[in-house]
């Protein structure tokens, strides 16, 4: 018998797939070790059950993801589209969400206090990323496959996450990419685990070759806390308790950036009627950004970087367990192969290029060994991966304030922003 869940049923069991997900990490020690986040693998178990199901002929489920309820839509959706009542994914309020908090992250002064280097290690992770899709599109063109196969398993899914992977996921179904969904999660959990597995070898290698040494470790500073507590994944309620005490500032936060999905909303209805593609999350991030640095610039302290990361990380957790539990795993036979050995080259290329290139971009010295890694971390799977790999090599070696004031801002949000318009151009 064919059954279809109600779209509202996956929005009321994203907390225990979330919940689901956090204790399988915990309890599973390779999952920790590679950084795999806890909604990936929640909605990972979700959507292997349903495929278990599927395939034994046990009964057929799937989950409807459309809704057309006018008060969940208009948020996402400016009025003149709104009025016809469209049909909207339900991840798509979490998602624009998450996006509107990398660009309310997206502060000058974050980019000021790291200088040039800053500038620099962003060119650097920026030309990579147009090399992931190139040499994508080649190995995919050279398969006989579709080239939009080769930029989804390039800068989208690996240098964008998962989270890049389902806001483009929609676009690249329009232009033509069967199952754009399912291939853009198995390239972006692919991604995640090369990520964890290169970034070490790689700076291991250059401090051994070059007989680096820690510059920090000469004057006894040590790692900076914040970047321990970022390496740590925090839990679902660990963020709703530190948003909890932060008591008006979340009411005010919360209020902007749903003020900023709105305006997003509008641009980005503004430009598809110019005829651009234009996923709804970029316009939300435009939005953030604009909203960030004109506050910066009014010399306003309404918006505090803490609390919109951590209500960014909640609505990131919520998008993601609701678009991994609800893929058609059945949907990857046709291209797991060539997908595949995309991949496998993509791995190698990053090998070679934070080497060769992000090393000596950086100054060749202890600090560009430990960016070095990080770039491995976060151009193959994410932030979160990029700083766990750092972390690993500075404990390992002496600490290195230079790669963890440099390699975040960039990895969590410069490189979305500069990934986001190549890929819409």
């Amino acid at each position: 018998s064919f059954m279809t869940l109600s779209p509202w049923l996956i929005l009321f069991l994203a907390i225990p797939i979330l919940l689901l997900g956090e204790w399988s990490v915990r309890s599973v020690a390779a999952l920790r070790r590679f950084n795999i986040p806890a909604p990936v693998v929640g909605g990972l178990l979700v959507c292997l059950a349903v495929l278990i199901i599927n395939v034994s002929g046990i009964g057929r489920l799937s989950f409807a993801t459309s809704v057309n309820a006018p008060w969940w839509t208009w948020l996402v959706t400016a009025e003149p589209e709104w009025a016809a009542r469209p049909g909207k994914s339900i991840s798509m309020l979490p998602m624009v969400g998450f996006f509107v908090c990398v660009g309310l992250s997206a502060s000058w002064s974050v980019v000021k206090r790291g200088g040039m280097h800053l500038v620099i290690f962003w060119l650097v992770a920026s030309i990579f990323a147009v090399l992931q899709n190139l040499v994508g599109m080649g190995v995919a063109k050279a398969m006989g496959q579709s080239s939009l196969l080769g930029v989804m398993c390039g800068s989208v899914t690996l240098t964008g996450g998962h989270s890049t992977a389902q806001a483009f996921a929609e676009p690249f179904a329009k232009a033509g990419l069967e199952g754009a969904a399912v291939i853009g999660v198995a390239a972006a959990t692919f991604g995640l685990i090369a990520g964890a597995l290169l970034g070490g070898p790689v700076a291991t290698r250059l401090i051994e070759k070059y007989r680096l040494r820690s510059k920090d470790a000469d004057r006894g500073e040590g790692v900076p806390s914040a970047s321990a507590v970022a390496a740590e994944e925090p839990g679902f309620f660990t963020s709703l308790r530190a948003l909890g005490r932060e008591g008006g500032r979340v009411v005010v936060s919360i209020v902007v950036v749903l003020l900023c999905v709105k305006g997003g909303a509008w641009v980005g209805y503004v430009l598809q009627m110019a005829e651009l593609i234009f996923p709804v999350s970029m316009g939300g991030m435009l939005v953030g950004v604009i909203v960030r640095n004109v506050h910066d610039a009014a010399g306003l302290k309404w918006l505090d970087s803490d609390v919109i990361d951590v209500l960014g990380a909640v609505l990131l957790s919520f998008f993601l367990v609701i678009v991994m539990s609800t893929l058609n795993l059945m949907q990857l036979k046709d291209v797991a192969l060539p997908m595949f050995v995309i991949l496998i080259v993509q791995i190698v290329l990053m090998g070679v290029f934070a080497l060769y290139v992000t090393f000596r971009a950086m100054g060749r010295d202890y600090d560009a060994a430990v960016m070095s890694a990080g770039h491995c971390g976060f151009a193959l799977g994410a932030t979160s991966n990029a700083m766990a790999t750092m972390l690993a090599v500075v404990q390992q070696h002496g600490p290195s304030r230079k790669a963890f004031l440099i390699v975040p801002p960039v990895g969590a949000m410069l490189i979305d922003v500069t990934n986001g318009f190549m890929l819409t151009g």
